[in-house]
């Protein structure tokens, strides 16, 4: 069996997917691409087990169906070597070994038996719905670096979809920041949630185009999530863990409202976090009429830095105390001039909106407060 394609196109493809082949595995056939080829199509995959990824191309072919398992590394290597031109597959069914012609030359490499690789799951008996691409792409972009990476939290190793009829939302907290993204202009008829582990949404980030005019379908189960646009689909299986009630530690009444360049303050944060404790990253906000001070001392370095920025506030005069690496990270992730800070009491959480957002959604970011240690060397 032969097919012809372009170099390119098929190194773009495999890109796109190669993230979910492990770098070293106990069964190693997943350490290759699958490639099978059904008349003038060609559908390739890869698998770490938990993360399943496909992908499509139009192809010319010659020959029966076949199924053949490819080295990644070195399909890889070689594609990205190549100028971009029309290359020949040639598949011995035999041995399965893949020998690939170029303008100026030839290349082999053994494969192995393609039915030997895991089967991909397939959606069946699921529900599911739609979301443009572009908005499915900000809701992980807005929530993903929130999620936690302690092992020992399994439920917050991801991103909650909370899918209902008067919404979607997405959500992600390591314990110490939170964020929710809504869309209200996607809804479900039969409300349900899930949890979405980071690592395949991180593949999924990498592999859809944010400039894509389309919508992803998303299908899922009791066990698996899939996602599939035009010519990708990732599966992947679910966190069978119960999320946090996370509306219960988002406070409702903050009477205290800042407002302020957003610029000024992630600089302000990141020249005074220098002078911060390098445990702590503990930063003094201290709020009085138009004016914000932060501030933060090091006494085992004889440390300390303040600066005061000019602000609109609404509200009594208050000192609350923040992790000024997770705040920057927060902030960070706001794309607007100016945010907006919302606070009640030294203990609670602060809040932080974009002070303006997109027609059909809502973003909403918590930062937990941190106790004010005392600077003072015993």
């Amino acid at each position: 069996m032969n097919f012809i394609v372009s170099s390119a196109a098929l190194s773009r493809q495999l890109s796109r997917i190669a993230g979910a082949i492990p770098s070293r595995s106990v069964l190693p056939i997943i350490e290759n691409f699958l490639f099978e080829i059904d008349q003038n199509s060609l559908t390739v995959s890869t698998t770490n087990l938990e993360t399943s990824m496909q992908t499509k191309l139009t192809i010319e072919s010659r020959g029966e169906a076949i199924k053949v398992a490819i080295p990644a590394r070195i399909l890889q290597d070689i594609l990205k070597a190549l100028p971009e031109q029309p290359i020949t597959f040639l598949i011995d069914e035999e041995n399965f070994g893949v020998e690939i012609s170029s303008e100026n030359g030839k290349y082999k490499i053994s494969g192995e038996n393609g039915e030997d690789f895991p089967s991909i799951p397939q959606p069946m008996d699921t529900d599911a719905i739609n979301i443009p691409q572009h908005a499915m792409l900000k809701a992980v972009g807005k929530t993903l670096f929130a999620a936690s990476t302690d092992e020992d939290k399994a439920a917050l190793n991801g991103i909650y979809f909370d899918l209902g009829e008067h919404g979607a939302t997405f959500v992600a907290t390591d314990a110490h920041r939170l964020v929710r993204y809504r869309r209200v202009d996607v809804t479900v008829d039969n409300p349900t949630s899930f949890i979405v582990p980071q690592k395949a949404l991180n593949l999924l980030k990498g592999s859809l185009d944010p400039n894509a005019n389309k919508d992803i379908t998303i299908h899922y189960n009791e066990n698996n999530a899939f996602f599939r646009s035009e010519d990708l689909l990732l599966v992947c299986r679910l966190i069978d863990q119960k999320y946090p009630d996370y509306e219960n530690v988002i406070p409702v009444d903050n009477p205290n409202k800042l407002f302020i360049s957003r610029q000024d303050l992630l600089g302000t944060l990141r020249r005074v976090n220098i002078f911060a404790n390098r445990s702590t990253h503990q930063v003094r906000f201290t709020v009085k009429g138009s004016e914000l001070t932060i501030s933060a001392e090091d006494p085992d370095f004889a440390n300390e830095a303040k600066e005061s920025l000019k602000c609109t506030y609404e509200g009594q005069d208050i000192e609350i105390g923040f992790n000024a690496s997770l705040l920057i990270d927060v902030v960070s992730n706001v794309d607007t001039e100016e945010v907006t800070i919302e606070l009640s009491e030294p203990n609670r959480a602060g809040i932080i909106f974009p002070n303006l957002q997109e027609e059909g959604e809502n973003i909403l970011m918590l930062i937990m407060p941190i106790l004010f240690i005392s600077f003072v060397s015993v």
